[in-house]
């Protein structure tokens, strides 16, 4: 679930949809500085890798630690041994100035962020990705299928995976959080919704993950997009489930994540859903708006904000909120775009997100109330928080998913200790920290959930796992 990050972190790059193509304005690159090279910006509380890929003219940057891949450059130069680019797509006028070094075969220069300058050496080679020791690997043992259906005017893309054995299997439909998700929810190299499919798949269950719109193979606008349009889309994916031979359509349930968390009571709320349990996974239990604040707060206290930095932060939210959920979006456009101007340079974000804050999608987060779909709850709710989530905090949350499933006879509300937004073990909770954390999900959340389902929702037995 995202939040304004107006007090950016360097290098920051969520919610940036990184583009594949190469800028090309500027002189062609000396022949030999082509391909792969890898060097690391020495932060102050952090050292991150990043790689430079130069090619026909242009070239590429990638951030691993951060899940960012093939941000397009732009002004790529090299005249006498000089090189030079830009990277539009990050805040603060990223830049890089340096030489080529004939003898070191390096590029020695100097990142440029905010007006802000840190030493930086490229050498060749691919830039290292973090070790994620749990994302599964082929061959797999179980079925693995590409799919597509349809919610309304709009094509679904996604992946089906089903134990290898023959019957008719109870099934897991997975929502994703809030932002341009793709089916495996891939955020800073992690890719939790590959991991929880491999994982219930090996403990017997048929699960379906999918892009959301606008991503992937997927149709449709996100930024268009209110929740009645996100829900139908996860109703079409249980129907999609109902009618495959190998699901039992008597059995099949809904795991959302984050903003899915929101969702997915919403899909088994529809009196024709057919939906049997409900997975809730860091879902928030208050107004979106109300989530939006908090989150705000603690981010910026754990980025060590002085306290008239966190009192402008949500000050400024607060009137914008207020704007949006009035409808009023050109002076929200406009309060957006004054605020940005009076950030530092490396905290100013680009111009187009005053798009995404004006969305549909977005408004249609703020304005959200779980509360009606959460009472109406009556099959068995597992919903878990993180002790040390910043992004839906539960000190925020749990009382109030605890107070709306209580007429839920089959609920268990659980919080797991030292854990973060992602289910990952934390020291802080903070973003920064997501991508330099090597665990995916933690083994203990992994185990609760199937243990939990197991014991509601049992599998056909099979020697798969």
């Amino acid at each position: 679930m995202g939040a304004l990050r107006s007090l950016t972190l360097m290098l920051l790059v969520t919610m940036v949809a990184a583009c594949a193509q190469s800028g090309s304005g500027g002189h062609v690159a000396p022949p030999g500085l082509d391909g792969a090279w890898n060097g690391v910006l020495v932060l102050p509380n952090q050292q991150l890798p990043v790689g430079i890929t130069f090619a026909d003219g242009g070239g590429t940057l990638d951030v691993p630690v951060q899940g960012a891949y093939g941000l397009p450059l732009d002004e790529v130069r090299a005249d006498a041994g000089a090189v030079s680019f830009r990277v539009p797509q990050l805040p603060g006028d990223v830049a890089f100035r340096g030489s080529y070094d004939r003898g070191a075969d390096s590029i020695v220069g100097t990142f440029v962020q905010g007006g802000r300058e840190l030493p930086l050496t490229l050498r060749r080679g691919e830039v290292p990705v973090p070790p994620r020791p749990q994302e599964p690997r082929p061959p797999w043992p179980y079925r693995a299928e590409d799919v597509t259906f349809r919610s309304g005017d709009i094509t679904v893309a996604g992946t089906v995976t089903v134990p290898d054995t023959p019957g008719r299997h109870p099934a897991v439909v997975l929502i994703a959080g809030s932002g341009p998700q793709d089916r495996n929810e891939q955020i800073f190299g992690h890719k939790p919704f590959l991991l929880l499919a491999d994982t219930l798949t090996r403990a017997g269950y048929a699960v379906l993950r999918t892009d959301k719109r606008g991503i992937g193979g997927t149709g449709g606008t996100l930024n268009s997009a209110d929740y009645r349009d996100l829900t139908d889309d996860a109703a079409a994916g249980v129907a999609f489930m109902r009618g495959r031979a190998d699901v039992d359509a008597g059995r099949i349930g809904l795991l959302g994540h984050s903003e899915g968390g929101y969702l997915a009571p919403l899909v088994a709320a529809r009196p024709d859903s057919g939906v049997s349990f409900v997975i809730l996974m860091a879902g928030p239990a208050v107004v979106g708006a109300d989530v939006l604040l908090e989150q705000n707060r603690l981010i910026a206290e754990a980025a060590g904000a002085a306290p008239e930095q966190i009192r402008g932060q949500l000050e400024f939210v607060s009137t914008l909120v207020t704007l949006l959920r009035a409808g009023d979006l050109d002076r929200a456009r406009d309060l957006y775009r004054e605020h940005n101007a009076t950030l530092a340079p490396e905290q100013r974000r680009p111009a187009a997100e005053a798009d995404y804050y004006t969305s549909t999608n977005f408004r249609s987060f703020l304005n959200y109330d779980p509360a009606p779909a959460l009472s109406a709850l009556r099959v068995p709710v597992l919903a878990f928080f993180g002790s040390k989530d910043l992004q839906v905090p539960p000190e925020q949350s749990e009382s109030p998913m605890r107070k709306y499933l209580a007429a839920d006879t089959d609920a268990d509300v659980h919080l797991f200790d030292g854990l973060n937004h992602l289910m990952q073990p934390t020291s802080t909770g903070t973003i920064r920290e997501y991508g330099t954390i090597e665990t995916t999900i933690d083994p203990a959340v992994l185990d609760y959930v199937t243990g939990w389902l197991t014991a509601r929702v049992p599998p056909l037995p099979w020697a798969g796992r």
